[in-house]
């Protein structure tokens, strides 16, 4: 049998009028990500801290827009935001498990914690 490969990042479209990040995937699967939802759940470790735990949803302190999407090897994609930042590392399978459309939300309409 042989294993199942996750979905991979296959396009990147930024949405500014709506502010808003349209992700789709090698399976098909397509979804629109809110800017300040995806800087809330920046990975960096300045974010995040040091730990192991969950990342965390922390709002920023005012409305973001994206700037640049850089690839990270064949595996992730980094962010340049507004506020001028830029550390986190979103791998593709992180991103995926963020997705906010209704097939994938908990729905929850508090961010809730993921994994890293």
């Amino acid at each position: 049998m042989t294993p199942t490969r996750p979905p991979v990042l296959t396009q990147a479209h930024r949405r500014p009028e709506e502010r808003k990040l349209h992700l789709a995937w090698s399976d098909g699967h397509q979804a629109d990500y809110d800017y300040d939802y995806l800087r809330g759940y920046c990975p960096c470790a300045g974010c995040q801290g040091h730990g192991a735990g969950p990342v965390v949803f922390q709002a920023p302190a005012r409305p973001v827009t994206l700037e640049a999407i850089e690839p990270v090897g064949r595996y992730a994609v980094s962010f340049l935001w507004s506020d001028q930042h830029g550390t986190g590392i979103y791998s593709f399978d992180f991103l995926r498990r963020l997705c906010p459309c209704p097939d994938c939300a908990s729905g929850t309409a508090a961010p809730q914690p993921v994994a890293r």
